[in-house]
């Protein structure tokens, strides 16, 4: 007969197993995401870390069936605004193979133990974007180039990125066609710079 903790260690690598079959096809995503929002390798592998700490944390209140992505994704968000946008407090670096044992305990250390893609860390963020593209997205407002990045390469709806940032969607659709001005403003401006194109009248 199964004891309380059998079950419940039972439930708990249950449920890492159920988050990990949702959560790790985004990791690519939030990680390039990250990159650009915070623009430093280091702090993009923090928030990514941080974010699937805090997704696994509250995963009971993901309501199955719906957009895991999204919910993963405002979770991405809202820390990079209350942790690293501010700079109120240096976030700890957690090591991310310690996320089911930070919270169980008595679970066998292979069925628990996840670890953080080397790949991230060995990433060099200029090959992985266009280097004026990088420039011209740093620029940008931290509003503007959330909106930007979320809509134009991660492809979310207004009615998604409005519940990821938590703004209306108007308020989206605001800083979104200004954003991508801006950024047609800068790349213009290289373009020309550049000899690309010639200077307009």
């Amino acid at each position: 007969m199964a004891t309380d903790s059998q079950e419940t260690n039972a439930y708990i690598v249950q449920k890492r197993r159920e988050f990990e079959g949702l959560a790790f096809e985004h990791m690519d995503s939030l990680y390039s995401t990250a990159l650009r929002m915070t623009k430093n390798e280091l702090d993009a592998e923090d928030l990514v870390q941080d974010v699937y700490v805090r997704a696994f944390r509250f995963f009971h209140k993901f309501k199955r069936g719906s957009n895991f992505k999204a919910w993963i994704f405002k979770i991405l968000t809202n820390t990079f605004i209350n942790q690293y946008r501010k700079k109120s407090k240096q976030p700890p670096r957690v090591e991310f193979d310690k996320i089911s044992s930070v919270y169980v305990e008595n679970v066998n250390d292979d069925e628990a133990s996840t670890q953080f893609p080397e790949k991230f860390k060995e990433s060099n963020y200029d090959a992985l974007f266009d280097d004026e593209i990088v420039s011209a997205l740093g620029q940008l407002s931290d509003d503007f180039r959330t909106v930007v990045i979320l809509a134009d390469i991660e492809s979310f709806s207004y009615k998604e990125i409005a519940e990821i940032v938590g703004c209306p969607i108007g308020t989206v659709m605001s800083r979104l066609s200004r954003g991508r001005k801006q950024l047609q403003n800068y790349l213009m401006e290289y373009a020309v710079r550049s000899g690309i194109i010639d200077k307009p009248d």
